[in-house]
């Protein structure tokens, strides 16, 4: 169960981010909604699962799944462009979040 709230978390962290582009310096009432709820319900998805869970690989997931999603959201939404050191950037995001999951062990 702990780790769907990590997983919801995380798509809501990217919906509130995403959302957070296209309000246009939160002057779009729409998108400046879901960005306080998205924000809302991350944080509290992620406290409830950090009840059980530990804390340095769980932000590394979540901060790393984030800011990918982010990033291909920011592509397929808005898009920007995909340039070569983006991509390695984004495979070692991937590569870091690995080894933190991996050696940090994730229940208490």
């Amino acid at each position: 169960m702990d780790f769907l709230l990590v997983a919801g978390a995380i798509a809501s962290e990217v919906m509130a981010t995403l959302a957070l582009r296209a309000s246009h310096g939160l002057s779009r009432p729409g998108a400046s909604v879901l960005v306080v709820v998205g924000y809302g319900v991350a944080f509290v998805m992620l406290a409830q699962a950090l009840r059980s869970l530990n804390v340095g690989p769980v932000y590394a997931v979540w901060s790393g799944v984030g800011t990918v999603g982010a990033f291909f959201g920011g592509v397929w939404l808005f898009d920007e462009p995909v340039r070569p050191a983006t991509l390695i950037g984004v495979a070692l995001v991937v590569i870091g979040v690995a080894v933190m999951y991996l050696g940090g062990g994730m229940e208490h």
